[in-house]
């Protein structure tokens, strides 16, 4: 039982430790040496960030209604968002740099509306994990506490960060560490709960 309590949290800090881990292969710089990794590289990203989304839509299945259908509409509009980013300041930018041999004016229009995408898939993020964190302090009462501080923290440092050595590392390692702390404080809730329920 205990267990599955800790296999259930650490499933929702998958999603976080896998950006980190290919935030360490991230490159710093996009000029015409690094451009074909870093389109191929955001290729790849395209199904993990959703993840995030995942973890967040699944952390809100206990919160009452109110909280949970716009905590998910704002995951779900985060998914759809950063994925632009992804697509435009990721792909796109390395492709065209890839292919002019070199950063141009142009790259400077592409990256400003991946950037504009961005920061609004970020602040949905932002909005969807405190209406999470709300929902398990109201749940779990103290057990959620750290959670509920560490995952928005992290998710502030995510408008500027992006997955980049090394602040965007350590910010993905909050936001997997904010969530293992609230899917175990949650899970936690639950079974003494359910005990509570089998004892009356």
């Amino acid at each position: 039982m205990a267990r599955s309590r800790w296999l259930y949290a650490a499933g929702h800090a998958v999603p976080g430790l896998t950006l980190a881990g290919f935030g360490l292969a991230h490159p710093v710089v996009l000029d015409a040496a690094s451009a074909p990794w870093w389109a191929s590289l955001h290729v790849v990203l395209l199904p993990v960030f959703p993840l995030l989304a995942v973890a967040q839509w699944s952390l809100l299945s206990p919160a009452p209604r109110a909280v949970r259908l716009p905590g998910r509409v704002a995951a779900f509009a985060f998914a759809a968002f950063y994925g632009g980013l992804d697509a435009v300041a990721g792909i796109a930018a390395g492709t065209v740099v890839h292919a002019q041999h070199g950063v141009t004016p142009v790259v400077g229009a592409v990256f400003e509306i991946g950037d504009t995408l961005g920061h609004v898939g970020a602040a949905l993020f932002l909005a969807a994990n405190l209406l999470l964190a709300f929902a398990a302090v109201r749940q779990a009462s103290w057990r959620a506490a750290p959670g509920a501080v560490v995952l928005p923290a992290a998710s502030v440092s995510f408008f500027d960060s992006h997955i980049f050595w090394p602040r965007g590392v350590f910010t993905m390692l909050g936001i997997a560490t904010g969530m293992f702390l609230l899917a175990l404080a949650q899970e936690t809730a639950c079974r003494r709960t359910r005990a509570m329920t089998t004892f009356r």
